[in-house]
């Protein structure tokens, strides 16, 4: 597999692309078009072009994208889009192309790209070739969280009508209307020997830097080798609500050292119930659960500016 430099000066040269977009994302079905006409204006060449806008299409178009060899593969959606081509590019030899085209964006922000569609192309023309960190779910690859309880039931109940009219707004309309009925569950996390046990509605498992579009803090990121664990308040609905405000309006100004985040490289989450899972915002199974890393296993096409560990 070539190094880094080495794929990022056949981009630069070559500009052999392929595009997929999840045109059944918030913007996908609208930019489809205008991603196209952006990418082969910066002088990209497209190998292929699959707007994805059937139910189970993404993967086999992200498959038929990749099997035509291009040394940088541009995909549109959101976190849901972009953990399917992180599982399916890890340790392969091209880039991901970040286009962000969904509602709340965490990967792409996470690693630094803008979300306006040009300035995303501009990178994508003149950015470089970074390597990130992988989360592992039970062993399968993830680009940016694990979410235990609420989350996953906001995950599968939010109507994609009302993600299309109000973008990101749908998750918390969505969570108001579950969570009258929620009950907090005993979580157990255990990490490094030891572990510590919460009662709360929801946990999250953060391999980035983001969620719901927001910093978790102002020092987590995707190429650390750790893992960040960290509850969403305590057992009643209010903890929750005054968490969920709290970690929007303050998480740039927190750090990892900061209650209640604990980091490590590997952890087990059990529950005193089974309890439903999401990965990058898809409903993934129920606990328990081990989450791992893939230390450096996605390359992706960031900012020049995108320090690389």
């Amino acid at each position: 597999m070539r190094s880094k430099q080495e794929l990022d000066a056949a981009i630069r040269r070559e500009r052999r692309a392929a595009l997929v977009v999840n045109a059944r994302s918030r913007r996908g079905r609208r930019l489809y078009q205008e991603a196209r006409t952006r990418l082969t204006g910066a002088g990209f060449t497209l190998l292929g072009t699959y707007p994805a806008d059937r139910p189970g299409e993404l993967e086999a178009s992200l498959t038929a994208a990749a099997a035509l060899g291009p040394d940088l593969l541009a995909v549109g959606g959101g976190d849901g889009t972009i953990g399917a081509a992180a599982r399916l590019l890890a340790h392969r030899d091209m880039a991901l192309g970040l286009l962000p085209l969904g509602t709340t964006n965490n990967f792409a922000r996470t690693v630094g790209i803008p979300l306006d569609l040009d300035a995303a192309v501009a990178t994508l023309a003149g950015g470089k070739v970074i390597d990130v960190d992988l989360g592992l779910a039970d062993g399968m690859p993830f680009a940016n969280h694990v979410g235990i309880g609420l989350s996953a039931e906001v995950m599968a109940g939010a109507p994609a009508r009302l993600k299309r009219v109000t973008g990101r707004l749908a998750y918390p309309v969505t969570a108001l209307a579950l969570l009258t009925g929620h009950r907090p569950m005993r979580i157990t996390v255990r990490a490094d020997g030891q572990a510590r046990e919460f009662l709360t509605h929801q946990l999250y498992v953060a391999n980035g830097g983001f969620q719901a579009g927001r910093p978790i803090t102002a020092d987590a990121n995707a190429d650390d080798r750790l893992l960040v664990a960290y509850p969403v308040g305590g057992p009643t609905r209010r903890d929750l609500l005054r968490a969920t405000a709290r970690n929007a309006a303050t998480g740039h100004r927190r750090t990892l050292d900061d209650e209640p985040f604990l980091t490590a490289g590997e952890i087990l989450l059990t529950t005193d119930r089974p309890a439903p899972v999401e990965v990058d915002g898809e409903v993934r199974g129920r606990t328990p659960i081990r989450i791992g890393l893939d230390a450096n296993a996605l390359r992706v096409m960031a900012p020049a500016e995108v320090l690389d560990r």
